[in-house]
């Protein structure tokens, strides 16, 4: 009896669970739809005039300049958007008819015209609530990485209109690279006179940040910086004020002290890749003041795939893995995002015999940062990406199960 039960119920899914998969595949397209249509409307003359609109709709804090302007850029932006995702779903869905292969399609068109009916409604002064993305008030919750949410969108409208583009889901921004916006960013990284640090100064320059590099050396030169900045170990509060006006702040420092294991090669250890690690980025935390704040600043931290893999340096990987710890703790409660670089072995003085070139590092770093990717692992080493990302989600899990966050 139940194995006859059991082979129904396999069969009914071999025949649902497709039809249910090309449903969801056409909801995204109707959003992979929308997000076209929005960067259309940013470089295709024709819709740009609709889509001016709308981004003049709104106050930086997301409230309406007016209703008759949001209502406006509702008929020329909103309603224009939603008919094309409709049109669009409804002739792949009747495609999918013709061939005689069913109708799980067309729910991406019964999807759109959601879209479509909300719009008119917003059009013509009702249904308010429905424009999720544009609520007005504080920006209360970090950018957000898979679905997109008030703070990230509000980034398009006042940090940079030619990236961000994604109206419900970041697929579209994650495959182009416009999930994070580089030009113009103020960004200080320490070791900027390390192998890396100089390349990381290149590649964001490159990308048209305006960089400052934070040294311990007074006599280290620069190219391609704003600034220099001579900062020494156990001095960092100095800079809390100077803080406020990065946009992000990429701690890059750190020692190797090898095999030793003397008292001292500890305390080096533990001064270097932790403590200092984390004074700065509590002192950057700090400087989130302002829903602004909470919407660009961020706080990049090389951590280094000592975390989850032996460097032949237990002293290295001790602190590593300490800071490693405490950042993935302190991501529950930042109010900013926090990126950590896992970083394999690279050519720099502090180890000479590293396989993988900086520039290409800083390269990959960039372009993985600018696809929002949290967690940056740049490795020769494939069992890091199976092992660390396994790593942060249990350790998360812990952390947030048996320890309380201060209240909001």
């Amino acid at each position: 009896m139940v194995l006859p039960a059991v082979t129904e119920m396999t069969e009914h899914l071999a025949v649902i669970l497709p039809q249910v998969l090309l449903a969801l595949a056409s909801v995204l397209l109707a959003e992979i739809v929308r997000d076209l249509f929005h960067l259309a409307g940013h470089y295709w003359q024709p819709l740009q005039v609709g889509h001016n609109l709308h981004h003049k709709a709104y106050k930086s804090d997301l409230s309406k300049v007016s209703m008759e302007a949001y209502c406006k850029a509702q008929w020329h932006n909103d309603v224009p958007e939603a008919t094309v995702m409709v049109l669009v779903t409804a002739m792949v869905a009747a495609i999918e008819y013709s061939l005689g292969q069913g109708y799980a399609l067309a729910f991406g068109s019964l999807y759109s015209l959601g879209f479509l009916v909300t719009g008119l409604g917003r059009a013509n002064g009702r249904l308010l609530f429905t424009d999720l993305t544009h609520e007005p008030g504080d920006l209360v919750t970090n950018p957000s990485q898979w679905i997109v949410n008030r703070t990230y969108h509000w980034r398009h409208h006042f940090d940079r209109g030619e990236a961000y583009f994604c109206g419900t889901f970041t697929l579209v921004d994650k495959v182009m690279g416009t999930s994070l916006a580089l030009k113009g960013k103020t960004i200080a990284i320490t070791g900027a006179s390390g192998a890396l640090g100089r390349s990381m100064i290149a590649e964001l320059t490159s990308k048209g940040a305006k960089v400052i590099a934070l040294t311990t050396s007074p006599e280290a030169s620069f190219e391609h910086v704003t600034e220099v900045l001579t900062w020494k170990l156990g001095a960092e509060a100095e800079w809390q004020e100077r803080l406020q006006k990065i946009d992000i702040l990429i701690v890059n420092h750190g020692i190797s002290v090898g095999a030793d294991r003397s008292t001292q090669a500890i305390q080096d250890s533990l001064e270097v890749n932790t403590l200092s690690a984390w004074r700065w980025l509590e002192l950057f935390l700090n400087t989130v003041r302002s829903s602004k704040d909470r919407a660009i600043k961020e706080v990049w931290i090389n951590t280094s795939e000592a975390e989850v893999n032996p460097a032949f340096s237990p002293l290295y990987e001790l602190s590593k893995r300490m800071i490693g710890d405490l950042i993935t703790l302190r991501r529950l409660d930042a109010p900013c995002v926090i990126r950590k670089l896992i970083l394999g072995p690279f050519k720099s003085q502090l180890n000479p015999i590293g396989v993988m070139s900086p520039n290409w590092v800083a390269w990959a770093i960039v372009a993985l940062a600018q696809r929002d990717f949290r967690d940056i692992i740049v490795t020769i080493n494939p069992i890091t990406y199976i092992v660390f990302p396994l790593k942060e989600l249990v350790r998360s899990i812990y952390f947030r199960l048996f320890s309380k966050g201060k209240p909001h």
